[in-house]
């Protein structure tokens, strides 16, 4: 039976700005398509400040950037970067080029296709995001993409130089100094001085979001984020300061950041309300995790495992640390989820940061029918068929002319009919 200790806001009763946000964007993305460079270069000034002579960084202002990089952040990244790029090649690997013959001289096959451009977006703002770099510009890379272009905005005025390390260092081939909804659309549009791209990756706050809604269709894209989202699983096992820190450590990321625990133990439930009072008083970035929390934040009490799994799958969540006697028992059992951590030695931040899955994930109930960003993304499994005998290409136009006369398509009936006709043995009536 579920109780709920602490209710937080539900995120789709929540959004009551969308149309706005819809409406805003909508009118960026013209101003971006009819102006093109000269869009950008108004926009860039009007919400970040920036007015550079060109939004793309040459292979000189590269170097000089990254040489004022310490030298421990370039080996941390070099680190992290390492164990991304070891993860994806062998999820590339793990994918197969098939070829098989179905039927006699029929042959049927797919080839794994790297995209041939990406655009990747990595977020600015109060937390520079220097590990979205290596998710979406190394995994591309890994793929076996041609053209990786990547877009951070400035930072109160000034280039994020950790961001533009991270980004060269994973192999993008242009990099530019532009964020926000100018840089989505110039990456999917194309402007005079930035070639457009196939596919957008990356997370961004909600006009990014939109943006790549708005544009989807116009340019592929790895999934529509929205705020972070955490589930804590555990039960009389755990304890409570652990609970509060892995609650509150994705709480930071937003105002609206759930954040929830889910437990088969009351003293565990209270104590951890306790332990995140406690927590917030001392935490640098509790102006923001203190009101995710006290509007998004839950703690919902049942009684089993069983239906601890049950109630997982129902909340879908972006992570799932899991902190129980069998944390693997909810990796054999359980569907919904954008990633899964199991066991009190791993948590969230390993996986955003360092450990070396991708850290873009489905939020808003998204696990319930996509995975996260993986170098399968990249891949266009593309299909190709080849009958290699006048035989079997009698015998297949056979049944595709009787099959093409039931659904009254005579054109397609025809294109199986005249190889039946000069490759069979026997007439077939032409209607």
């Amino acid at each position: 039976m579920k109780k709920i200790i602490k209710e937080g806001i539900a995120l789709f009763e929540a959004e009551t700005n969308d149309k706005r946000v819809r409406e805003i964007v909508e009118n960026l993305i013209e101003q971006v398509k009819t102006d093109g460079d000269k869009a950008l270069f108004e926009l860039s000034e009007k919400f970040d400040k920036w007015s550079p002579e060109n939004f793309r960084l040459s292979a000189d202002a590269l170097k000089e950037i990254i040489s004022t990089v310490p030298e421990q952040v370039i080996e941390d990244i070099k680190f992290a970067q390492a164990q991304v790029r070891n993860f994806a090649q062998h999820q590339k690997d793990s994918m197969h080029d098939i070829e098989v013959e179905t039927l006699p001289g029929v042959f049927l096959g797919h080839r794994n296709v790297p995209v041939n451009s990406v655009g990747c977006y990595i977020p600015g703002g109060r937390y520079p995001m220097v590990a979205s770099a290596h998710m979406s510009v190394l995994t591309a890379k890994v793929a076996g993409v041609k053209r990786v272009v990547a877009c951070t905005p400035p930072i109160n005025g000034k280039i994020p130089a950790a961001t533009i390390a991270a980004m060269a260092m994973a192999g993008a081939d242009e990099i530019y100094i532009l964020g926000g909804v100018q840089a989505i659309a110039a990456m999917a549009l194309g402007t005079e001085s930035i070639e457009s791209v196939d596919m957008i990756v990356g997370p961004g706050n909600s006009y990014v979001a939109e943006a790549k809604r708005q544009l989807f269709g116009k340019i592929g894209i790895d999934l529509l984020a929205g705020p972070t989202e955490t589930l804590v699983i555990a039960d009389e096992t755990s304890d409570a300061e652990i609970c509060a820190v892995d609650l509150l450590g994705q709480a930071e990321h937003g105002p609206t950041s759930p954040s929830i625990l889910l437990t088969n133990s009351e003293k565990l439930a209270y104590e951890t309300i306790a332990e995140i009072e406690r927590q917030l008083k001392v935490l640098p970035t509790a102006d923001v995790a203190s009101i995710a929390w006290k509007d998004y934040g839950q703690i919902i009490l049942v009684d089993t495992i069983d239906e601890m799994v049950a109630e997982a799958d129902r909340i879908a969540s972006e992570h799932v640390q899991v902190m129980t006697a069998d944390p693997r028992y909810f990796l054999e059992n359980m569907t919904n989820y954008g990633a899964l951590f199991l066991g009190k030695y791993t948590n969230v931040a390993y996986g955003d940061k360092v450990i070396g899955t991708n850290h873009t994930l489905p939020t808003k109930h998204g696990a319930k029918y996509t995975g996260g960003l993986w170098v399968g993304k990249f891949l266009k499994t593309c299909s190709y068929q080849e009958i290699r005998t006048p035989e079997a290409s009698a015998m297949i136009g056979e049944y595709c002319s009787r099959l093409c006369e039931i659904e009254n398509f005579y054109g397609h009936k025809e294109q199986a009919d005249i190889r039946v006709r000069r490759y069979g043995s026997k007439e077939v009536e032409v209607k």
